[in-house]
């Protein structure tokens, strides 16, 4: 959900944007479906579910793998209409005006569509998807030796490195439950999470008995958790307390806070855009029949749009991306994207923000040290350093330099192509798994992996990494009137 963080962004850079694009691009169908479900959360009708609902499934569907029935079956009727309207683009415009797979092959269409059908239920049963086993099976790779004291390093990683690094209101017990079953949200009695969560699965290639075979499991994070996201930080200080040294707030109460402050904003910003000025939109406002009533953001306030899988390194090749955004963002399993041919997509006085990789559990000291070394070679990129950006261990903020822009056309650029104003690349994918983590995979696309199992414990900054981190982004600073995308 990094992609909710990038108005933030633009705020904090001074970027206006009165109707801003979305482009999102990903390594795997199943992260963009997700993407598009929880979308359809966020802009969900508040007539038909009240923030407070709202809220609490994101956090499900967002951060646990075990669901109550009410928010799987939430989950199950949403795909069922994202599967009928993902081959009928016409159609999907007509009911999702902010969603566009125009750009998408027809090949990712028809795998897109394979996703949703399994997550609305497909096939049938639990053991279609067995998500505690699966989660087991990955804690077991991940812990090795150690599994026998998992209570014990869940501890260690939680207090000498999460803690030590600015962590501090993640609790003991919420931490170990996440670490134990996966479950990071408890809103409801435990006993009532016990349906598996489709929407983490996701399908790949590993080499079984010495063939490599389509295989479909969770590769997902057992190591850090999703309380970092929205769990640390808050602008009301008072959730932030402490009483005798301890935290009087959770991270899972601080998250639910943020996630519902977050889609009230979500849900105001059409109301917004009306009082700015847009006569049609301020009548279809003043007429609302409940005035504190949150209105879901009008369909032309934003589009996002999914372009084909791993298409980030084709970007300057394309005339319109050059030197035309503002504001790129990229996240810490990105940094090596930042390139001459990624730097020449940001316009001269463009910003630079790269997610820095201080939360990564397995990352030690000095391996984190070198990343943010890494980092400052952005210069390479055509970066310089921003001076009076305040310190921050978390981002690193750089400017794009004048002189670095490249206005002369590459010759293999393609005419005709949409414009673009905000780009985002967040990452699903993991390392393959070894045979307790995989089922077979019926239906859609799996996407090819290296056909070897991965160590127990990572061995280099660059394994460590290929966990999913983030997002890439990029972000023009036009006016609707000025934009290219319809």
């Amino acid at each position: 959900m990094e992609i909710a963080h990038i108005p933030e962004s633009l705020r904090e850079e001074g970027i206006g944007i009165l109707k801003p694009q979305f482009f999102v691009l990903e390594n795997n169908l199943e992260a963009v479906a997700r993407h598009m479900l929880i979308f359809s959360l966020a802009l969900e009708d508040p007539e038909k579910m009240g923030l407070q609902e709202r809220s609490e499934t994101f956090l499900e569907v967002w951060g646990n793998a075990l669901l109550r029935p009410p928010v799987a079956a939430f989950v199950r009727a949403q795909a069922d209409v994202l599967a009928h309207l993902v081959p009928e683009p016409d159609r999907l415009e007509e009911q999702l005006p902010w969603l566009s797979l125009r750009a998408l092959k027809f090949r990712e269409r028809d795998a897109l569509e394979a996703v949703f059908r399994f997550w609305a239920g497909g096939e049938k049963g639990p053991e279609a998807f067995p998500m505690s086993r699966l989660w087991d099976s990955r804690l077991r790779h991940y812990l090795g030796s150690r599994y026998d004291a998992r209570r014990g390093v869940s501890d260690w990683d939680l207090r000498m490195k999460l803690h030590d690094r600015g962590a501090q209101v993640i609790h003991t017990q919420e931490f170990r439950r996440w670490r134990d079953t996966g479950v990071a949200f408890e809103l409801r009695d435990s006993s009532a999470y016990h349906v598996p969560n489709r929407t983490l699965a996701s399908g790949r290639l590993l080499r079984y008995r010495g063939e490599c075979v389509a295989a479909r499991g969770y590769w997902g994070d057992v190591a850090t958790g999703p309380f970092v996201a929205f769990g640390i930080e808050a602008d009301d200080e008072s959730l932030l307390r402490t009483s005798n040294g301890q935290p009087v707030k959770t991270a899972g109460e601080i998250t639910q806070h943020n996630v519902t402050e977050l889609l009230r904003e979500v849900a105001a910003w059409g109301r917004a855009r009306a009082s700015r000025g847009d006569p049609e939109e301020q009548q279809s406002s003043e007429a609302s029949p409940e005035p504190g009533t949150p209105a879901a953001p009008t369909p032309e306030s934003f589009t996002v749009h999914f372009l084909p899988l791993n298409s980030a390194e084709t970007l300057h090749h394309k005339s319109c991306y050059n030197g035309r955004f503002q504001l790129l963002y990229v996240a810490c399993g990105m940094v090596h994207l930042l390139s001459p041919e990624l730097g020449a997509c940001v316009a001269p006085g463009g910003n630079l923000i790269v997610e820095l990789a201080r939360y990564l559990v397995d990352v030690r000291q000095e391996q984190l040290q070198a990343f943010n070394t890494q980092v400052g070679e952005a210069r390479a990129a055509g970066f310089a350093p921003q001076t009076e950006a305040r310190p921050s261990e978390t981002f690193a903020r750089f400017c794009k330099s004048q002189e670095s822009a490249l206005g002369s056309t590459d010759p293999a650029v393609e005419p005709g192509t949409p414009s673009l104003d905000v780009l985002a690349q967040p990452l699903e994918a993991s390392s393959p798994a070894p045979e307790g983590l995989i089922q077979p995979l019926q239906g859609g696309t799996p996407h090819c992996e290296p056909c070897q199992l991965p160590s127990e414990s990572p061995g280099s900054l660059s394994e460590v990494l290929a966990q999913p981190q983030g997002a890439l982004a990029l972000s023009n600073c036009e006016s609707d009137s000025k934009t290219g995308v319809s």
